[in-house]
């Protein structure tokens, strides 16, 4: 009886690290899942000004990834949302299935909002990094770098930007070990 008691204890023992190891196992996932990072090497403008970045940005070119594939005419609005958040609407042309596709989302900064580190969630508690690594002084063209070397966007005030500017994105880019030769440039055309 004695050896029954002793393996019945050790039994509910291991019963409660493993609830404790599962329990730690996923704040550890949650946690991972809410958490931003920078590409290596990378530096978020700063100082910034969250306002200035306000509005509309059409995308030139991107790293392409399942939820922008197949998508043309690709634009993201900014505007100031609830409790310091920032209102994200990404929208754009499916040109296969011939349809206007949207995604509305939230962006905080990461830290200090004078840095250009910011965390985007389309999905619930999810966030991915978005960090704005290039800006001209007047706010119109923009080099955005996401969590990893996977995600790269540049993006303009208007649907074209200058060769000087996109040459300057692009090595910057490629310094930091973007593929850029795999970037896809997005059409702004007219749709009916």
């Amino acid at each position: 009886m004695l050896i029954f008691l002793q393996m019945k204890a050790q039994f509910n023992n291991m019963n409660k690290l493993s609830i404790a190891l599962a329990i730690g196992a996923g704040v550890i996932a949650l946690t991972s899942a809410c958490s931003v990072t920078i590409p290596k090497g990378a530096k978020a403008v700063k100082p910034f000004d969250g306002d200035r970045y306000l509005g509309k940005w059409y995308e030139i070119a991107r790293l392409d990834f399942k939820f922008e594939k197949h998508l043309n005419n690709v634009t993201a609005q900014y505007s100031k949302g609830e409790e310091g958040m920032i209102k994200v609407l990404n929208r754009g042309y499916h040109v296969i299935k011939k349809e206007w596709k949207e995604s509305t989302g939230k962006a905080k900064f990461v830290r200090d909002p004078q840095e250009a580190r910011l965390k985007v969630s389309f999905f619930g508690p999810f966030y991915a990094g978005y960090n704005v690594i290039a800006i001209d002084k007047d706010y119109q063209y923009a080099l955005v770098a996401g969590n990893n070397l996977d995600y790269l966007w540049i993006l303009s005030r208007e649907k074209t930007i200058p060769e000087n500017i996109k040459n300057q994105y692009l090595q910057q880019a490629k310094d930091l070990g973007y593929q850029t030769q795999n970037l896809v440039w997005t059409h702004h055309n007219q749709i009916p």
